[in-house]
């Protein structure tokens, strides 16, 4: 981390302009559900990056930010979507009739 002293309200405060940013940006044409939660997700992604190289932060420390149980939780819930793996449709195999 850098050497300042990185404060929660300034965090909170960037968090808040980029939510007021979000908001003005309103699309022409709306998106479906699927679309449209895709692009927040992207966008909210983004944001965190810029906002995490911004201010040199690591996951120890924006982790750090939740209370401990909330922090172990979120973990848990990384590692647990690294680890899974998409669903498989069966594929129905077509028995030619005999006889």
């Amino acid at each position: 981390m850098s050497t300042q002293k990185y404060d929660f309200r300034q965090f909170q405060e960037e968090l808040a302009k980029l939510e007021r940013k979000v908001e003005k940006q309103q699309p022409a044409k709306p998106l479906g559900k699927k679309a449209a939660a895709a692009q927040r997700l992207a966008m909210a992604r983004e944001e965190f990056l810029v906002l995490r190289k911004r201010h040199d932060l690591t996951v120890g420390d924006v982790v750090a930010f939740f209370p401990e149980e909330e922090g172990i939780a979120y973990l848990q819930q990384l590692i647990a979507a690294a680890q899974a793996k998409p669903r498989r449709m069966r594929k129905i195999a077509e028995v030619p009739n005999a006889g």
